[in-house]
């Protein structure tokens, strides 16, 4: 646990997956950050976060909250099932909606990617539904460099989206 300025970035408990939940929840509604199309249940959350129970190594999930409410979370998650990809993750993190523009999501990244530097993994990549300059800015302010961009590839309200790949080697 680490706290920083009221603020207390933890390892996910169970518990937690209602907030993350609802805070994905408003993305998939909303925005073309995620693919999903369906809001996703609590239990659905939940699952997602056994990754490390699943066998799966150094795939962390943290929160970061303010007087016991959950505002956000990160997570490092398999990049891709064959075992050659076996150091690499795919980092995502989600703040809820109106604490946007408070610093917690630089915060909260920067713990993730602190953590995974004590871990064996070499690269993170991030996948970025563009545009999305705040997005962008922030993996950049982390050190992650751009890596690649695939055109059309999702199709989400009625519109193509592009998505960028940026990467980081720890």
């Amino acid at each position: 646990m680490k706290e920083t300025g009221g603020h207390t970035i933890r390892a996910f408990q169970p518990g937690d997956e209602v907030a993350l939940a609802d805070i994905y929840n408003w993305y998939i509604a909303n925005t073309v950050i995620t693919f999903e199309e369906e809001a996703i249940s609590a239990e659905n959350m939940a699952e997602r976060t056994r990754s490390e129970e699943a066998g799966i190594p150094h795939t962390p999930w943290f929160v970061v909250e303010e007087d016991n409410e959950v505002l956000g979370y990160a997570y490092a998650a398999q990049w891709k099932a064959r075992t050659a990809y076996r150091s690499s993750r795919e980092t995502s993190v989600y703040l809820r909606h109106d604490v946007a523009g408070r610093g917690l999501g630089s915060m909260l990244y920067s713990h993730l990617i602190n953590e995974m530097r004590k871990t064996p993994i070499h690269l993170l990549i991030a996948g970025i539904a563009l545009p999305n300059a705040v997005s962008i800015a922030l993996h950049e302010s982390m050190g992650f460099t751009a890596a690649g961009k695939f055109t059309e590839v999702g199709r989400k309200f009625d519109r193509w989206v592009d998505v960028g790949y940026w990467q980081l080697a720890l």
